[in-house]
């Protein structure tokens, strides 16, 4: 026999998430790390405190801290980009216009500096960044690039994921390995016209 209660029960438990909460609970974490907070001093406790809302409110959308931190991290970082479609070269240009920015904002944040480190030094978290925002940016040039090889812009025979790397490592070179170095405006498109220069179909 069902309980009257039951029906309520399952709508309770069915009740999509607040992305206003959710919103909330992020920009809690972001302003404990702007007063100085410590990436491992943050509790899932203090967070909620911050945020106003119950612990198991918190609980419900994300399992642990590192899962937070996960969505912390998302909503400093830049967003995808989203290419057009219409020509290879300005896909490209827009796609590494996308990372020279990011560099630009890591720079000047130091917050996003130290949400960096963390994640570098800890192994599990870099991989689920990884293997989300990163390999998500990896496959949408990997498919504008395909995409120039059936056009006829990009030579058939060159492996994508080494030819990406071509478009990408002097961009995350500077903005990673020589921070002293410029990341000026123009410099995608001077990247993406060179590679594209010696990638071309020959003959």
């Amino acid at each position: 026999m069902t309980r009257e209660g039951d029906g309520a029960v399952r709508a309770a438990r069915g009740r999509p998430r607040s992305a206003a909460a959710d919103r909330a609970i992020i920009g809690a974490a972001l302003r404990l790390l702007e007063r100085g907070a410590g990436v491992g001093a943050l509790s899932m406790e203090g967070i909620a405190r911050e945020a106003g809302v119950g612990k198991a409110t918190v609980y419900r959308r994300w399992p642990g801290r590192d899962e937070l931190l996960l969505d912390v991290m998302r909503a400093l970082d830049e967003p995808p980009v989203e290419v057009r479609g219409r020509c290879v070269r300005e896909d490209l240009v827009e796609i590494l216009e996308g990372l020279r920015r990011k560099g630009l904002a890591k720079r000047d944040s130091a917050l996003l500096r130290t949400m960096m480190s963390h994640f570098h030094s800890h192994p599990r978290l870099w991989r689920e960044y990884r293997d989300t925002v990163i390999r998500a940016r990896r496959e949408t040039l990997h498919a504008v690039l395909r995409r120039g090889a059936a056009e006829g812009v990009i030579r058939a025979d060159l492996d994508v994921e080494l030819l990406g790397e071509l478009f990408t490592g002097p961009l995350l070179s500077r903005a990673l390995l020589h921070e002293w170095r410029e990341l000026p405006e123009g410099l995608a498109e001077q990247i993406v016209d060179g590679v594209l220069d010696g990638a071309r179909p020959r003959g």
